[in-house]
């Protein structure tokens, strides 16, 4: 089964969210599994800052949400080799330039080298997206989620195209994790809203 439909500019002020970068094009992508790994401690593994900071993301009064949120995005591009962070800014600037081929092979090089670094399977998810191969780009996403379950960029991506392929109560679940692991943005919240509203009117 395949859907064609535009990506609305609209719907992409709503959902988008950094690290991604979606842009407008015609979503066609089959029923591949839209499962996110739940976001649950990992048994037998010390507390890390990364998980610290994600405590304090989820917390209802969080005043300091948008800064927390800036330093999750910043580990989340830490893989630990300055050669692969190398090879993920220079994947990232040629995506600002829109030169698409270069970026994939700096990313898939990164994906080749450092199989285990969810930001750059995310990273090349974005890529393939522009370049409008939806289906390598939810299957990057799959990846980046199950290195890294609670990576909130990668699931407000493939929330993105699960609701424009018709998908909407798997877009509605995902979202609805994204707003457990930060209940401050106000994009996500209204994505929910709005799934909400329609899958409750088609039930009528």
């Amino acid at each position: 089964m395949s859907s064609q439909r535009t990506i609305r500019p609209a719907l992409l002020a709503v959902l988008v969210c950094a690290p991604l970068a979606w842009s407008p094009g015609h979503a066609q992508v089959g029923a591949a599994p839209a499962e996110v790994p739940p976001a649950a401690a990992r048994p037998g593994q010390e507390e890390t800052g990364l998980d610290r900071l994600f405590a304090q993301l989820a917390e209802p009064d969080q005043p300091g949400w948008q800064q927390i949120e800036q330093a999750i995005v910043a580990e989340l591009s830490k893989s630990g080799s300055p050669a692969m962070d190398l090879l993920l800014q220079r994947g990232r600037e040629a995506l600002e330039e829109g030169d698409l081929d270069i970026a994939v092979e700096h990313l898939t090089a990164l994906t080749d080298h450092a199989p285990d670094f969810a930001e750059g399977w995310n990273t090349r998810a974005t890529a393939h997206f522009q370049a409008e191969r939806y289906g390598l780009a939810m299957r990057d996403l799959a990846r980046a989620l199950e290195l890294e379950p609670r990576h909130f960029g990668a699931m407000i991506g493939l929330a993105t195209i699960l609701r424009e392929v018709g998908r909407e109560e798997e877009a509605l679940d995902i979202l609805r994790r994204v707003h457990e692991l930060n209940p401050h943005r106000p994009n996500v919240n209204a994505g929910i809203e709005q799934l909400s509203a329609a899958l409750e009117g088609e039930t009528l």
